[in-house]
């Protein structure tokens, strides 16, 4: 039995921390090495790191990056495979903004339930499914997120500080 928990979302595997990434590098290479899986590759990334946001949302620019791109893909639509160049070009003009309080629980889905899926449909149905679950934990900031993605996709809308 595994009695070690990942930091970041709490997934229970040997080596903690250590154990958790060496599985999502296992999924990674699967992206890159199978077409059929590269079709979330990037709301798989956004949600593993808005899920272990001390090693990979530590600044403002980098969480507004990927819960930015979390919330282009789930609730405009936004490809799940590349990243919004949109997006991209407002969070570098806006680096002196403060990173907000982050929420201590990450989602109800791990990537261990990603890891399950046994085929390309399966791991795409279950990355959407742990993306959904990470956003939900973000509740508190999905407003601020939301205005952050509508500046950026309508720059003539004025920027409002965020929350």
């Amino acid at each position: 039995m595994v009695n070690e928990r990942c930091g970041g979302c709490g997934l229970p595997v040997a080596g903690a921390t250590a154990g958790c990434q060496a599985i999502r590098d296992e999924l990674l290479a699967r992206h890159f090495s199978d077409s059929a899986y590269f079709g979330v590759h990037r709301l798989f990334v956004d949600v593993y790191c808005v899920q272990h946001p001390e090693q990979y949302c530590a600044s403002f620019k980098s969480l507004a990056a990927h819960l930015g791109h979390l919330c282009w893909s789930l609730e405009y639509g936004g490809s799940r495979a590349v990243p919004s160049e949109p997006i991209r070009r407002w969070v570098e003009s806006h680096p002196q903004l403060m990173r907000p309080p982050l929420p201590s629980a990450r989602g109800a889905m791990t990537i261990g339930d990603v890891a399950r899926a046994s085929s390309a449909e399966e791991h795409h149905q279950a990355v959407e499914e742990w993306a959904r679950a990470a956003w939900e934990a973000y509740a508190e900031l999905q407003p601020a997120v939301r205005e952050w993605v509508a500046s950026a996709l309508d720059p003539k809308k004025p920027d409002r500080p965020p929350r």
